[in-house]
């Protein structure tokens, strides 16, 4: 079993006039997420934000710490958030063990030093997708079932965004740190995201893209509202958004997607919005 991560430094809006396709996607997208046995991790110098995935199959995976932390532990500073969106998976928080289905959470409070994560079925792994985020104060370890979630449906089929907001990691919900997850599902016939757009400046937020169809995409839109660009993304990637940035994404099919924020910003409904017609 190894980790494996790499770090994105923060880029203004000036800078990325000037970035290419190959730029865009180098600075933005992470296009692996899972590897089997293995835990990968993208730390961002927006909000000191990490988003990754565990993929156990045959063997358990410990939660590491990484060099860039400097820290004897991971969560010594950080708190955890976890959606299984594999196959049944087990999280072992100490000595207290968490049974994850297909889509549940786990929020992990700071302090806790041994995390492991295992998968039920070998033939059927688990795959954990991980968002952590720097914390101030050690909250209580929690599952958070699609059950216990805040769910909202907004959007239409006539408009192509009939979709399903999932809050699961938030505040109405659990108390946390910073770090707020939830995942939106759009209905069959719709394929547009987050649209009206909006950014908030005072958080930043990670998009991860899955349950794309096989041989169907997303294409994902950042920028500032008056200067737009995009990303063509495939199933199981992710994509950094800026807090200067609208983050909003069309697919050749429905979707489903987590959304990871961090920032001081707790409030869920406090954005900036942008008419549709204003985008450039």
């Amino acid at each position: 079993m190894s980790t494996i991560f790499e770090s994105r430094y923060a880029n203004s809006p000036a800078a990325i006039k000037q970035f290419d396709t190959a730029q865009l996607r180098q600075e933005f997208l992470i296009e692996k997420i899972f590897e089997a046995e293995e835990c990968r991790w993208t730390y961002t110098h927006y909000d000191r934000f990490m988003a990754g995935g565990a993929m156990p199959v045959s063997k358990a995976i410990k939660l590491e710490t990484i060099d860039l932390l400097k820290a004897p532990y991971f969560l010594e500073r950080r708190e955890l958030g976890i959606i299984n969106v594999g196959g049944t998976g087990i999280v072992q928080v100490g000595d207290t063990t968490y049974e994850l289905a297909f889509k549940e959470a786990l929020y992990i409070g700071k302090g806790e030093t041994q995390v492991v994560f295992h998968s039920k079925d070998p033939q059927h792994p688990a795959k954990f997708y991980l968002n952590s985020t720097p914390a101030h104060h050690t909250y209580p370890t929690r599952k958070v079932s699609r059950l216990d979630a805040e769910v909202v449906t907004l959007g239409a089929l006539e408009t192509s965004n009939h979709r399903t907001i999932n809050k699961l990691l938030v505040n109405s919900v659990l108390q946390t740190c910073q770090l707020q997850m939830g995942m939106t599902e759009l209905k069959p016939g719709s394929v547009w995201n987050t649209m009206p757009a909006h950014t908030h400046d005072r958080r930043m937020e990670v998009y991860f893209y899955f349950e794309v169809p096989e041989n169907q995409s997303v294409c994902h839109f950042m920028g500032q509202p008056q200067e737009t660009r995009h990303i063509w993304m495939q199933n199981e990637q992710a994509v950094i958004s800026p807090p200067w940035s609208i983050h909003s994404g069309a697919g050749t099919s429905n979707y489903t997607f987590i959304w990871g924020m961090a920032g001081e910003n707790m409030d869920y409904g406090d954005m900036d919005h942008c008419r549709i017609n204003d985008l450039r």
